[in-house]
């Protein structure tokens, strides 16, 4: 299973974000939408997705105040800017603010998706290798879907291998129950299941993920959970 790419979309159209969110379904991607800035602050928009689609016209914040806010947290989270404003002064403000990349309304569904592409190919490449790099001492064996520790391999059942990988390939990112929902379980983030934490107690007893072996895998409040190097 290869799991989907998170789009957060920050849009307070109705009939926008629904057009905007079906568009990215079709192509295979999670899709998040936030309909003002206070939504996604509470809900830790930034550190949920993969990419954040960001207008700039919000009620109660614009959407160069969440950007500038995002950069000067030092996240690296790529943004496309798809907004009416559109002039050139508009533009270079967006960027220098830090956007990756700026789209005018209306926007067509193959430039769009052709942007989010681009920018997800360009800020997180995913080269087809046999191992995931950089989650020393385990060893991720992509082509056989095995996980290793000190030798020895962790015996995983498929769904636990999916959501190990999942965090492992976002490690340092909190990652909402909701995203693992519909990433890993292909069912509504808004579900109520214990599933994920059964899941995530499991993978942290069977993964040694308490800090013994340099990770750590950590509940956030009312969030979800964060991988992170001890």
């Amino acid at each position: 299973m290869k799991d989907k790419q998170q789009i957060g979309l920050l849009e307070d159209d109705d009939d926008l974000s629904q057009l905007l969110s079906l568009w990215l379904d079709e192509a295979g991607y999670g899709v998040r939408v936030y309909p003002n800035a206070s939504e996604f602050r509470r809900k830790q928009g930034a550190t949920s997705a993969d990419l954040l689609i960001l207008d700039w016209n919000l009620p109660g914040e614009s959407g160069l105040s969440i950007l500038r806010s995002l950069r000067e947290a030092d996240s690296q989270i790529p943004v496309l800017f798809l907004t009416a404003r559109d002039t050139q002064q508009d533009i270079v403000a967006g960027l220098r603010a830090g956007a990756d990349d700026y789209l005018g309304k209306p926007a067509s569904q193959g430039e769009l998706l052709a942007r989010v592409a681009a920018l997800l190919r360009r800020t997180q490449p995913r080269a087809e290798t046999a191992e995931l790099d950089g989650v020393e001492p385990y060893i991720i064996d992509l082509n056989r879907r095995r996980f290793e520790l000190d030798g020895n391999e962790v015996i995983l059942t498929e769904r636990e291998f999916d959501l190990a990988l999942f965090l492992f390939r976002r490690h340092g990112r909190v990652v909402s129950r909701e995203m693992l929902l519909e990433s890993i379980w292909n069912i509504r983030g808004d579900v109520a299941t214990r599933t994920v934490d059964t899941h995530i107690s499991r993978l942290r007893k069977k993964l040694s993920l308490d800090g013994a072996h340099g990770w750590r895998l950590n509940g956030v409040y009312q969030h979800g959970y964060r991988l992170e190097r001890a």
